[in-house]
């Protein structure tokens, strides 16, 4: 038995399907959480699966969401339909309802957020719901875990009573007459409970229904559709839809008594604040700046100390298995594989676990208190003025966890080169494995800086910078055209974060961290030392006369214009190709993991060699900018499906972060009396962004 649950976005449906499931998949409070369909087993049942598919305001085929949804209950028909219905909003969510009545597969209603009902002391009359709409409702709460197996208990009577599909009409008649005839002319080419569905796709003029059924309308049957649509001034799918929100109307009425005493809730107070058209972004701002102040400078900064410090410092990890290895006489290639290798590498990458630990629990709280979903909002208002909407802001909060999901979830973009440019600019935002990098930075290089403070929050603001100007600068040209799509999403309420909900959030990320650097930081850390300390002649030498000197030197000249042109530091880029990571391994090795120990002041005194303060951070910008790893750039590859789009959004990242960083690097010089080659370089691309930014979009219509 197959049930799919299907629902709006931020319905709870994926609350549901992990209580029923028992998996732990993200939640979140917005669009494109789910981008994929998920599948798992329901507890104490191994025979039912149980199907999380996208969330959707309707089954046209929009949105790559809708077509993921449609498609699914279509063909591969699924036993039962769990529709998952907001009770807070009754009305918008049942226009979702009405459409998968319509497809012929048994459904299953649960009126989901019955607590919330029940504090505004609102009422909804359930079985008259089953008894108009001629289907089971269960009312349930997700996030408390009450009514699912009541739900489960439902669905299974469903499957197992023999299903005799009867359609609730709610079209005029008119509607209904030509609906009628279109079932006549069709029967044959679709089974009967799914009759109706495709009856109706036909009078909407449905391009891919009508071309799955190979089928040209009679032009009687066009005449007859145009009468109507003359008659009634609207076209056949709007004329649709016109009529459900009718019956809707009414419906609700009849079943759901809203109590009209009811004060200005807490949170519409709070969204006068938060959401204010003057105040919001700068409290965003803020907030941001605290999140990264916290996790890095202060509360995540002392707990990474204090890790470093007892079991990477003096008497720590490295000189307990030193000590042990001495003692038994290890040969010095083990004993450098380990401590130079190994802990060298890896853990000068688990050093910054506590500083990300933090980091994740206070984006977490922001997203389960329903903060960040008025942020899409918020920023909705500014991308609109570029031809970008507030679904863009999606992935980029998406990929502050991993860029992977981030690129898939610009799937919740409609318009084709809007969904184009989000998947090649939203690896810019600074994800987990790019928070070593900034810990680095801010802690070890700028250490002791006046500045110190600004680093962090400064990577976040330059991502969704290098976001919004690559973005402005993309739609000017006509492989990125396109008006923005309508951003529609439910606002939930604001709510204090569950500590379950928050373990989850944090132990997954950090789980995917911990594993990646037990296996692919772990090899890379071990080659990487074994590069480091061999000669071409497999001769134990000087790290400075070593394979990976020569190899860096060869390439370190590409970096000088950007002020990194450090063999060490052009090695560590090229890793970090592998996983972002590896940039801090590879430092690890090479400079020695008790030298990159945050904690450790040796650091500046080493890397002082290698990097100015303005050096290092045009690292950070190249870095934070270019391309991402394999396994994001396997994403986009996928995601965009053609070669020549990837290896476009590969040069594009690596090319605009190249540019900045050199920006950013020649100009500052500039302020120290510095002038050169370079620096007319940087001022030539300076030009030519700042024309690039301000000319006329050719394509952008005014509204």
């Amino acid at each position: 038995m197959r049930i799919a649950l299907v629902g709006n976005p931020n319905s709870g449906k994926t609350t549901l399907f992990n209580n029923l499931t028992g998996t732990n998949q993200y939640i979140g409070n917005w669009p494109g959480v789910t981008v994929e369909k998920k599948e798992g087993k329901v507890k104490n049942y191994k025979n039912i699966s149980v199907i999380d598919l996208p969330g959707i305001y309707s089954l046209s085929p929009y949105s790559l969401e809708e077509v993921i949804s449609r498609n699914y209950i279509i063909n591969e028909k699924p036993d039962v339909l769990i529709n998952i219905v907001d009770g807070s909003n009754l009305e918008r969510n049942l226009y979702l309802t009405t459409q998968l009545i319509e497809t012929g597969v048994p459904v299953v209603i649960a009126i989901n957020m019955m607590d919330v009902i029940e504090k505004n002391k609102d009422v909804i009359k359930s079985q008259q719901i089953a008894k108009l709409l001629n289907c089971p409702v269960i009312e349930i709460t997700a996030l408390k875990s009450q009514g699912s197996n009541e739900l489960i208990d439902a669905a299974i009577k469903v499957n197992q009573a023999k299903y005799d599909y009867q359609p609730v009409t709610w079209y005029s008649l008119e509607i209904e007459n030509v609906i009628g005839k279109i079932s006549l002319l069709i029967k044959d080419l679709v089974s009967k409970e799914k009759l109706r569905w495709y009856s109706i796709k036909v009078f909407e003029k449905d391009e891919s229904v009508l071309k799955e059924l190979n089928l040209d309308l009679s032009e009687e049957l066009l005449k007859e559709i145009s009468v109507i649509e003359a008659k009634l001034d609207d076209d056949s799918e709007s004329l649709i839809s016109t009529e459900r929100y009718k019956f809707i109307g009414k419906f609700v009425d009849k079943v759901y008594l809203k109590n009209k005493i009811v004060a200005q809730s807490i949170s519409e107070k709070i969204d006068r604040v938060l959401t204010n058209k003057y105040l919001g972004l700068p409290i965003f701002a803020v907030i941001i700046f605290l999140v990264y102040y916290l996790s890095i400078s202060t509360v995540g900064g002392f707990l990474t100390d204090y890790v470093n410090d007892v079991i990477f410092g003096d008497g720590g990890l490295p000189d307990i298995i030193g000590g042990w290895l001495s003692s038994i006489n290890s040969p010095i290639w083990l004993e450098g594989v380990l401590i130079d290798g190994v802990i060298g590498g890896v853990g000068a990458v688990l050093g910054f676990l506590p500083q990300m630990f933090v980091l994740f629990l206070l984006l977490g709280i922001l997203e389960e208190s329903g903060y960040m979903a008025r942020i899409a909002f918020i920023l909705d208002r500014i991308f609109r003025r570029f031809g970008l909407s507030g679904k863009a802001f999606i992935p980029m909060l998406i990929s502050t966890g991993c860029a992977i999901p981030g690129v898939m979830a610009a799937r919740t973009i409609e318009e084709e080169n809007n969904r184009k440019m989000m998947i090649v600019t939203t690896t810019f935002m600074p994800c987990g494995a790019k928070l070593p990098i900034i810990a680095l930075i801010a802690g070890a290089m700028f250490r002791g800086s006046s500045i110190q403070w600004l680093i962090a929050p400064s990577a976040y603001l330059l991502g969704i910078g290098a976001i919004i100007v690559s973005s402005i600068i993309l739609k000017k040209f006509k492989a990125f055209a396109g008006d923005a799509a309508p951003f529609i999403m439910e606002l939930p309420d604001y709510h204090m974060p569950r500590v379950k909900g928050l373990s989850f959030h944090v132990y997954h990320k950090l789980k995917s961290f911990v594993k990646k650097a037990g296996t692919i930081i772990l090899f890379a850390s071990v080659i990487i030392w074994f590069l480091s300390s061999y000669s071409w002649r497999l001769e134990m030498v000087d790290t400075e006369l070593s394979i990976l000197a020569s190899i860096g030197k060869l390439i370190e000249f590409a970096f000088v214009p950007i002020g990194f042109g450090d063999w060490k530091a052009a090695v560590a880029t090229f890793t970090g190709l592998i996983a972002k990571e590896n940039v801090v391994s590879t430092f690890g090795v090479l400079y020695g993991f008790a030298e990159v120990s945050e904690s450790g002041m040796e650091i500046w005194n080493l890397l002082n060699v290698d990097f100015t303060p303005l050096s290092a951070y045009s690292f950070l910008v190249f870095n934070l900018i270019c391309a991402p790893c394999f396994a994001a750039m396997g994403a986009i590859k996928r995601e965009m499906g053609s070669r020549k789009w990837t290896l476009f959004a590969i040069g594009f990242q690596t090319g605009l972060a190249y540019i900045l960083a050199l920006m950013f690097y020649r100009l500052g010089l500039l302020f120290s009396g510095t002038f050169n080659f370079f620096s007319i370089i940087a001022i030539v691309f300076l030009i030519g962004f700042a024309y690039l930014l301000f000319r006329p979009n050719p394509y952008l219509k005014k509204i």
